[in-house]
């Protein structure tokens, strides 16, 4: 590095150009770059709530639909069934959440929110609050709407693209549940 170089300010950091083999597929591109550093802001801001990126997915689905099979939930994400229970591992041993055999089907498991957890869904909120400043830092009004927007018709469309393969969407969320 030359002295000069040294005495400049530094910058934002460029964006890589994309590589050759996505030229047919700008957006597509653009999407797992965006996807990627949104998570990273994620685990950045629920670091400090004790929980890892995908475990809030997980309680807010919990604090909405109060106890479900374990097998729902594993659906409802749409992860990996050893990963959900990695994560439910973790959160069990926070507190903030609890196991326990389904009384109608003693093969499955229900989980729910621990009542101790209801307080981690203000942190959860505020978290995710400041995640969306973080995202949308630099766009107005306008510009929000027509983003949230375009990314639901393009959910519509890979939901409708997913499903004619023999997989599953995510379902709604049922609304405010156990706390």
């Amino acid at each position: 590095m030359t002295a000069q170089a040294a005495r400049e300010p530094r910058t934002a950091p460029e964006c890589a150009a994309a590589p050759g083999a996505v030229l047919d597929g700008p957006v597509s591109h653009a999407i797992s770059r965006v996807a990627r550093l949104h998570r990273i802001a994620a685990g950045r801001v629920l670091r400090d709530l004790g929980l890892h990126p995908g475990q809030e997915f997980l309680m807010m689905h919990l604090w909405d639909s109060g106890a479900v099979r374990q097998s729902e939930l594993i659906k409802s994400v749409g992860l990996d069934p050893s990963t959900v229970t990695k994560m439910l591992q973790r959160l069990e041993q926070a507190g903030h959440v609890r196991r326990r055999p389904d009384p109608t089907d003693r093969r499955a498991s229900l989980v729910e929110a621990t009542d101790a957890s209801c307080g981690l869904l203000v942190d959860v909120r505020r978290a995710w609050g400041e995640l969306e400043r973080q995202t949308l830092d630099g766009l107005d009004e306008s510009e929000r709407a027509e983003l949230t927007r375009l990314l639901g018709k393009v959910e519509a469309t890979l939901c409708t693209e997913v499903t004619r393969g023999g997989g599953e969407c995510d379902a709604a969320y049922p609304g405010p549940g156990g706390c």
